[in-house]
C-alpha cells in the first residue's frame, strides 16, 4: 500500500510539473495541486521548473498556490514567499523590457504504457514560444487543441508518417512538425501565410534542435534539410509553386476557420493531393481508415461555426475531395493526461483524399 501511495504521489507531482511547464491555466494548475499539497510547494520552489516561463504567469501561479496553502491552514515556507518576491521583480523587469507578449511552454508527451512514474516516461518534449494573448490577433503563435490532437495522432500511429514526405498547412508554432520529425518522416515542410508566425516557427524549430532553413521558395525545393519552413499564401499559391514537393501526407490543424479562406484552402489541398503517378502504399492493415493508396490529408479541426464547416464540406465535395471523419475509429492515445484544459472530444479528424 505504501508503494502504491508513493507512486500516486510521484504521478501527481509529475503531472503538476508538466502542466506548469505547458503553461496550463492557473485554475488547472490549482486543480492538480489540490491533490498533492504540500507537493505543490515543492514544484513552486524548484527553480529549474520555471526558469524560462513568462514572469506574469509564474507570479500568478505562486500567488494562487500561496493562497491555497494559507486557506488549508498549512504553513507557507519562507522559500515560497521569497520566490514569489523574485517573480514579482522579474515581472516588473520584463514589463520595462516589453518581454511579456510571449510565453514559453514545454509540451511533454507521456509514454502510453508504463509501470512506474519517472522522467523516462516522457517520449518527446516540444519547447515552444507561444502568444500570451491570442485575443490581440496573434493567433498563429497560439497553441490550439487541434494541434495537440494531431500531434497525439502522429505519435499514436508513427508507421503512417515514418519515411513519408509530410506537408503541413498553417503550421503555427510548429508542434506538429516537431512530432513528425520525432517519428521519422523523411521530409517535413511547414508552411504559414503570416511572416511573424513563420519567424516564430523557425525559432521554435531551432529551440528544439531541429535543422531547418527559412529561405527563398525555389531554394527550399533543393534543400537537403529534413525540416523546412516556408511562406505560403493560399490565395497566391500556384500549381507550379507546389509541383516540386509531391507530399505523401498533407496535414493541418484548425485551418477551417474563415469562410473567405475556404475556397483557397480547398484549391491548395486539391493541388497537393493530385499526383500524376504514384505507386499505392499501405501503412496499416487493421482498418480502411488508415490505408493509403496515394496522397492523403489529415485535418484536425474544432467545429466552432457550423456554417463555416458546412461551407468547407461543400467546397471539398465540389472539388471532388472525399472527406470523412475518422476521429472516433482511430482515436489517438492520451499522451497529455495532465493538460486539463485540453478537450480532445471537441476535435474532429478528417481524412481527405481525391475522389476516384
Amino acid at each position: 500500500m505504501a508503494g502504491a501511495a508513493a507512486q500516486d504521489d510521484a504521478e501527481q507531482l509529475l503531472h503538476l510539473k508538466l502542466a506548469f511547464l505547458a503553461g496550463e491555466p492557473p485554475a488547472c494548475i490549482l486543480a492538480l495541486a489540490r491533490y498533492a499539497l504540500p507537493l505543490a510547494v515543492k514544484i513552486a520552489t524548484a527553480p529549474k521548473v520555471y526558469g524560462r516561463q513568462n514572469s506574469t504567469y509564474t507570479t500568478t501561479i505562486f500567488k494562487r498556490i500561496i493562497s491555497e496553502v494559507e486557506l488549508s491552514s498549512d504553513i507557507v515556507i519562507d522559500a515560497l514567499y521569497e520566490e514569489f518576491a523574485q517573480r514579482m521583480l522579474s515581472k516588473a523587469k520584463d514589463s520595462l523590457l516589453n518581454k511579456t507578449n510571449h510565453i514559453y511552454k514545454e509540451i511533454s508527451f507521456l509514454s502510453s504504457t508504463h509501470d512506474n512514474v519517472s522522467s523516462s516516461l516522457i517520449s518527446v518534449v516540444a519547447r515552444l514560444s507561444c502568444s500570451s494573448n491570442m485575443l490581440e490577433g496573434d493567433t498563429g503563435c497560439s497553441l490550439w487543441p487541434s494541434s495537440l490532437f494531431l500531434s497525439e495522432f502522429i505519435l499514436s500511429y508513427p508507421e503512417i508518417f515514418s519515411t513519408k514526405c509530410c506537408f503541413e498547412l498553417g503550421s503555427g508554432v510548429g508542434l506538429v512538425g516537431i512530432c513528425l520529425n520525432y517519428v521519422g518522416a523523411s521530409k517535413v515542410i511547414l508552411t504559414d501565410g503570416d511572416t511573424s508566425t513563420l519567424t516564430n516557427m523557425k525559432e521554435n524549430m531551432e529551440l528544439n534542435n531541429v535543422c531547418i532553413k527559412l529561405e527563398d521558395f525555389e531554394e527550399l525545393k533543393e534543400s537537403k534539410n529534413k525540416v523546412e519552413c516556408k511562406y505560403l499564401s493560399w490565395e497566391e499559391a500556384s500549381e507550379s509553386d507546389l509541383r516540386g514537393y509531391q507530399p505523401d501526407i498533407v496535414l493541418g490543424a484548425d485551418i477551417v476557420y474563415d469562410p473567405v479562406c475556404v475556397p483557397h484552402l480547398v484549391r491548395v489541398l486539391s493541388m497537393l493531393l493530385r499526383r500524376d503517378s504514384k505507386q499505392g502504399e499501405v501503412n496499416r492493415k487493421s482498418g480502411d481508415e488508415l490505408e493509403m493508396d496515394g496522397p492523403v490529408a489529415y485535418i484536425a479541426t474544432v467545429v466552432r461555426n457550423a456554417e463555416t464547416f458546412n461551407c468547407f464540406a461543400k467546397a471539398a465535395a465540389d472539388a471532388k475531395l472525399s472527406a470523412i471523419n475518422i476521429g472516433s475509429s482511430t482515436a489517438p492515445s492520451n499522451f497529455l493526461p495532465y493538460m486539463l484544459s485540453y478537450d480532445r472530444s471537441s476535435v474532429q479528424l478528417l481524412k481527405i483524399t481525391l475522389s476516384s
